[in-house]
């Protein structure tokens, strides 16, 4: 599968796709080396400068990305597209989520689950979704919860009360 690895304002990503679909994205410190010996079609190479303008604080959206959608299964994918709508600088519970897609809030660990292996981080943003007492709880992503306050605070995600 080929996979492109560009540096970015937080450091070196990673994108995955085949086809024409994206298969995979990775953040700093998945282990990617910052090498890439693949041809960028055209499309990823426009994803990417997406990616580095998001990063840079000029928020995207990234709903219009042709996702792999077909390779994961009904219920992670429902949650994935969900989350797609969270918008930058906004944030929705897991149980959110859950009353979004038509769920009881018990759902809420399944979703947080799904979330939890998102093979497109950032672009699927999970890193918007926090604890119902909005307190930041896991991310599977490199950093841990350290790269999703990160990534929240470029997007101007109103986190405390002051």
């Amino acid at each position: 599968m080929p996979a492109a690895t560009f540096d970015t304002p937080i450091g070196i990503c990673r994108l995955s796709w085949e086809d024409y679909v994206l298969t995979g994205f990775g953040l700093p410190g998945d282990g990617s080396d910052g090498t890439s010996e693949t041809a960028v079609p055209r499309w990823v190479d426009e994803i990417m400068r997406r990616v580095q303008s998001h990063l840079a604080g000029h928020h995207q959206d990234f709903t219009d990305l042709p996702f792999a959608f077909d390779r994961v299964a009904d219920f992670p994918k429902q949650v994935y597209q969900c989350t797609l709508l969270i918008k930058p600088g906004t944030t929705w519970s897991y149980g959110d989520i859950a009353r979004e897609l038509g769920y009881p809030i018990s759902t809420s660990r399944a979703v947080g689950s799904a979330l939890g292996a998102n093979p497109w981080p950032l672009l699927v943003p999970c890193h918007r979704v926090v604890a119902a007492d909005g307190k930041m709880t896991g991310f599977s992503g490199p950093g841990g919860v350290e790269t999703k306050l990160r990534l929240l605070a470029i997007e101007g995600a109103q986190l405390f009360d002051v």
